[in-house]
């Protein structure tokens, strides 16, 4: 499956750290994550991507770990419930995708690696959050930007920039 710009996004249901579960869709728009609780760079993300899925409630925000927990234990399901009940309680679920289907089935490169997907389920961005991970005032501006477009009906400008961190943890 292609996950290219304007292609079908890959529908999932994957449990979240609370014992629910969840899929993208059945919004204006989806935010599908892949992130982890070891990579610096998902790190250095992290408040400014929790910062958009509290500032656009209309958004599905969807965090997904799918590295290999037994090379990196501390992106395991227990760690990453952990980190949630560590951390108060966040503003989009932390999704585990243990078998990596998921990140396969977006092509999913790095942590973080963001999708936003529009109502009618296609990929309409795809990339970093904003242009650089050291710089919080940035402030996703790149994952806004395109919601904004989305919201309003328009094509995100950029559609697309290059993902940047760590890469997926695969099984061996």
């Amino acid at each position: 499956m292609s996950t290219d710009i304007g292609t079908d996004a890959p529908t999932f249901t994957l449990p979240d750290t609370d014992g629910g579960e969840h899929s993208p869709g059945d919004a204006p728009a989806t935010l599908v994550v892949f992130t982890c609780n070891h990579c610096p760079y998902a790190l250095a993300w992290h408040d400014r991507i929790l910062a958009v899925a509290r500032d656009y409630p209309d958004v599905k925000v969807l965090a997904v770990s799918s590295n290999d927990a037994e090379r990196y234990p501390r992106d395991s399901f227990d760690a990453m419930r952990e980190r949630v009940e560590r951390e108060g309680p966040w503003p989009a679920p932390y999704l585990r995708d243990e078998s990596q289907e998921v990140a396969r089935a977006y092509d999913a490169k790095t942590t973080p690696d963001c999708f936003l997907i529009d109502a009618e389920g296609r990929i309409v961005y795809r990339g970093a959050p904003d242009a650089d991970y050291q710089d919080p005032s940035l402030n996703a501006m790149w994952l806004r930007g395109a919601i904004d477009a989305v919201l309003a009906g328009a094509v995100p400008e950029p559609a697309e920039t290059k993902p940047v961190g760590c890469s997926i943890k695969w099984r061996q």
